[in-house]
């Protein structure tokens, strides 16, 4: 079926039900670990939460958190169509619209008053909620948007860096109510940035050398899986003395499992060897966001 424009496959219904339990999660560590300790949350969902404390405090009267979060998000919603995939903005509008809703009709509660363990949990199940839209194609906006069209361009994770840009948002809030929020907070934000890392690996590159004697084979089993070049090199085994060959490409960490399944049918007796790749120098092909 296709709605502005886009066409949606049976899969991506899929998808939208996993964003929105993404975003109920969300909501419910907001409404518990985050309120409880009153940590403030990386990028937007901290801008927010940080906007509404401080009216509260200066003017005595509370604009709630899913106010300002839904505004934020919807006013950068423009860039995303632009710069980075249209269905990838759908999935984060729905994403963060029904954020806004969970957050305003779920009830407050608290689990723990330990600051520490709401910082960890928090931090742990808020990384986790936004794995989950992340690997269904949505992201929960704001400063994410900013990370991923970052690591598009740079062909390697950001979020690591989006640290830097959250440390304005622990310093206003540190002043304003006190800096062990805000250290807790650091612990909050570190342990959720973690989670997504290893969640997340759509800009990890992992670099294959793989030694056969089917290269032909090999390289068509390869590229009916995925679309990266392979470079062929001609070896030989220094204990048999047979000619092989070794083939050395790039490709995502997310389509390891994949790539190496195909190989392995097309030669069994194939040897593989897998290396991080910390970053690509060069033309190298990104499956651009849908």
């Amino acid at each position: 079926m296709k709605y502005l424009n886009i066409e949606f496959k049976k899969h991506d219904y899929l998808a939208m039900f996993f964003v929105v339990i993404s975003a109920l999660i969300y909501s419910v560590n907001m409404n518990t670990f985050v309120s409880s300790a009153n940590l403030f949350p990386a990028g937007f969902s901290g801008i927010a939460r940080l906007s509404s404390e401080l009216i509260y405090s200066i003017f005595n009267f509370r604009i709630s958190f899913s106010v300002f979060f839904f505004l934020m998000n919807i006013s950068i919603t423009f860039f995303v169509f632009t710069k980075l995939g249209r269905k990838f903005a759908i999935f984060s509008i729905i994403w963060f619209t029904f954020t806004t809703i969970f957050t305003a009709i779920l009830p407050k509660f608290m689990i723990t008053d330990d600051f520490l363990l709401n910082s960890v949990f928090g931090g742990i199940i808020n990384g986790f909620a936004i794995g989950i839209a992340l690997k269904n194609n949505a992201s929960s906006g704001g400063t994410d948007f900013i990370a991923i069209y970052m690591s598009i361009k740079k062909n390697m994770p950001m979020w690591n860096y989006m640290m830097g840009l959250n440390a304005v948002i622990l310093i206003i809030a540190g002043i304003s109510f006190g800096w062990e929020k805000s250290l807790y907070s650091i612990i909050y934000q570190y342990a959720s940035t973690q989670v997504i890392n290893s969640m997340h690996n759509r800009y990890k590159l992992s670099n294959l050398f793989i030694v056969t004697e089917k290269s032909d084979e090999v390289a068509q089993a390869f590229y009916k899986t995925c679309r990266h070049g392979i470079t062929k090199i001609n070896v030989e085994g220094e204990h048999s003395h047979k000619p092989k060959i070794m083939l050395f490409t790039t490709i995502n960490s997310y389509q390891l499992p994949a790539v190496i399944n195909a190989v392995k049918n097309a030669d069994p007796k194939v040897f593989i060897t897998v290396n991080r790749s910390e970053k690509i120098v060069g033309n190298y092909y990104q499956k651009p966001l849908e």
